[in-house]
């Protein structure tokens, strides 16, 4: 190994075509470089003969997100709910650390607190790095346990808006199966048995000709499951082209899956109060929906509460 000895970031300059030393340090910095298995995030690390050099880019931004207060919908001693915006991951993946909503929640409280002991965050929920909306974390102690068991059990109630391509025959339905991961392709699927049970509750908003605007509600809340029942059922989301949702429509480009968390219902894990926390339509999303709304006189079928 000729470059043994170079510091992290000019070894990786030297040896990945197109990344140069000023970006190499911006992806160590992310935490997308690992060497023998272990991130790292110091460029100025030596790389010895023999040593495994992993570098992972996910193709988003190489400045770190960070949350604004407009992105904080609900916050006191123990709880916090956030507005996660699309495209960024919620926890920590290969490709990157820092920049992460976990990460970013966690540099949020400590600028907010400096002079207090770094709260604990309790992640009870994830949405996928695509998917915008409401998520909820604990942030003290007294509050992780219960609000682990409310998801748990099921007390608490999960709605999303869903941009689904055609029309949906049934105005309103439930989708039950077994999902299981697929090795070779990492997505979920139904199967027979050796899954964990889901269950999909919907209803069609507005029948938009090309695509259906729908409500959908999930007591389970597992890996990618609106995604894949609606998937499997002929109707995948647009955007989503990883379970073949279409990029775009006579046209009109798709962003990204068109899948927002709009509202969270359940009762604080302290004080048990009743509360329901909602975020907007962001605005791509909502940029679609008018487009589409352009293209044919929706057919509303169901008051949106």
């Amino acid at each position: 190994m000729t470059d043994s000895g170079l510091r992290l970031d000019q070894f990786l300059a030297d040896q990945c075509d197109g990344l140069s030393r000023t970006l190499a340090r911006k992806v160590i910095n992310l935490g997308g470089v690992h060497l023998d298995g272990r991130r790292t995030r110091r460029c100025g690390q030596t790389v010895t003969a023999g040593q495994g050099v992993e570098v992972y880019i996910d193709g988003g931004p190489f400045e770190p997100f960070r949350l604004a207060p407009a992105q904080v919908l609900y916050q006191d001693r123990f709880l916090i709910g956030l507005d996660k915006p699309a495209g960024v991951a919620t926890q920590p993946t290969p490709a990157r650390y820092k920049g992460t909503l976990y990460e970013a929640l966690s540099v949020y409280l400590d600028d907010a607190r400096p002079q207090q002991r770094k709260p604990g965050i309790g992640m009870v929920q994830r949405l996928d790095r695509d998917t915008s909306g409401v998520m909820v974390f604990s942030i003290h102690p007294q509050a992780h346990k219960n609000l682990t068991e409310a998801f748990r059990s099921k007390q608490v109630r999960k709605l999303y808006l869903a941009l689904v391509t055609g029309q949906v025959d049934e105005p309103q339905g439930v989708i039950t199966s077994e999902l299981a991961r697929r090795r070779s392709t990492n997505l979920m699927v139904s199967v027979a048995k050796g899954g964990k049970y889901a269950e999909t509750r919907y209803r069609v908003l507005e029948d938009l000709g090309c695509a259906s605007l729908l409500e959908v509600e999930i007591p389970t809340g597992r890996s990618h499951q609106i995604r894949a029942h609606f998937a499997e059922q002929g109707h995948p989301l647009l955007g989503d082209t990883a379970y073949g949702g279409p990029n775009s429509i006579d046209g009109l480009i798709i962003p990204r899956q068109m899948l927002h968390a709009r509202e969270l219902q359940l009762n604080h894990p302290v004080s048990a109060e009743v509360m329901t926390l909602q975020a907007e339509l962001p605005d791509d999303f909502q940029r679609v929906l008018e487009a589409l709304k352009d293209k044919v006189k929706p057919k509303k079928l169901c008051d949106a509460d």
